[in-house]
């Protein structure tokens, strides 16, 4: 078991090495991008990655606090699920109004990968190897898939 303090430095750690992995790599419009902190563009959707002890998962989630709202935007993501799962190649789960981990209303569309942590340096080659190709995926995705949120801004 880990200190929160000692867990916190090893997560740091992970994202800062994945941030520099990354640095080189463009966007799908020619662009340096922060992939760790993706920007959308749109208020309250955010593309995350996220890695615990057990497992890794990237996600679009829609954090809207109108649950009608947030359905709409849902809606307008499953209008595009086709080119989603073309784009990363893969198919992804969708959950509408599921609960976060602090009891809040979000809608998820995310794909996950099991029995990794990011707690063991030996598993951050495989959390890369996750993360890496799926978050371009969503960037190409989202360069052709933003414009359809035009109206819902």
């Amino acid at each position: 078991m880990y200190t929160r303090e000692q867990a916190s430095k090893l997560k740091q750690a992970f994202w800062t090495a994945f941030g520099q992995y990354m640095a080189p790599v463009l966007s799908a419009e020619g662009m340096r991008t922060n992939w760790i902190n993706y920007k959308t563009g749109l208020k309250n959707v955010y593309f995350r990655m996220q890695a615990d002890k057990k497992e890794a998962s990237v996600a679009i989630e829609m954090t809207q606090p109108d649950p009608e709202i947030q359905q709409m935007f849902f809606e307008q993501f499953e209008a595009l699920k086709e080119l989603l799962h073309d784009t990363a190649g893969e198919e992804w789960t969708w959950d509408l109004h599921t609960a976060d981990e602090y009891g809040k209303v979000v809608s998820r569309i995310y794909v996950e990968l099991k029995g990794v942590s990011v707690f063991n340096q030996n598993d951050w080659p495989t959390l890369i190897s996750f993360f890496k190709p799926r978050i371009i995926a969503l960037d190409a995705f989202w360069n052709d898939a933003k414009y359809s949120f035009d109206e819902l801004r």
